[in-house]
């Protein structure tokens, strides 16, 4: 069986506007201009589409599982169900150890053997250095995308996703 390709997709700053505290209320839950286009885009090209994402609000009962897939249920909707797997890591070390939660990397090595995928194909689009670690950790090349840190922060950085998917695109193997 032929391994696949893959995207990577932090949620919280890549797919959805960064609150600055936790996204998990639907009204407040906004997907960032282009982000369907670009998620069309990447899909086209033959890449699998896995959102990874830390929701460490649910370890601290601030919101719960409920709210997070109601919210990863408007992200499928305002992408056209474009999505393939959308996986999320509850835990924080203030409460418990996960190995889930980036900067670890469980999330990626699951989707990676359920979906027999390339890490040497695949990308992973994040808006922090956790995200860039735990693709490091499996051998997926990142992207740094959004304002968070300046020019040079990181060898591949881009404005938004729309911008990370054009680079993604004409480098593909």
């Amino acid at each position: 069986m032929q391994k696949q390709k893959c995207v990577f997709l932090d949620r919280d700053g890549v797919l959805n506007r960064e609150l600055g505290d936790y996204a998990y209320k639907l009204d407040h839950f906004e997907v960032l201009p282009r982000v369907p286009e670009a998620l069309a885009l990447l899909k086209q090209n033959g890449f699998l589409l896995i959102v990874v994402t830390n929701q460490a609000g649910i370890a601290k009962n601030i919101y719960t599982r409920e709210d997070v897939l109601a919210c990863h249920h408007k992200l499928q909707q305002a992408c056209h169900n474009i999505i393939d797997a959308l996986y999320f890591a509850p835990g924080h070390q203030s409460v418990s150890e996960s190995l889930a939660r980036k900067p670890d990397s469980l999330m990626l090595e699951k989707a990676i053997a359920k979906y027999n995928l390339d890490p040497a194909a695949s990308w992973l689009v994040g808006d922090s250095d956790r995200d860039l670690a735990a693709a490091a950790r499996v051998g997926v090349r990142a992207i740094l995308v959004g304002d968070k840190y300046g020019p040079g922060a990181h060898p591949l950085q881009a404005a938004d996703l729309w911008e990370a998917a054009q680079v993604i695109v004409r480098n593909a193997e």
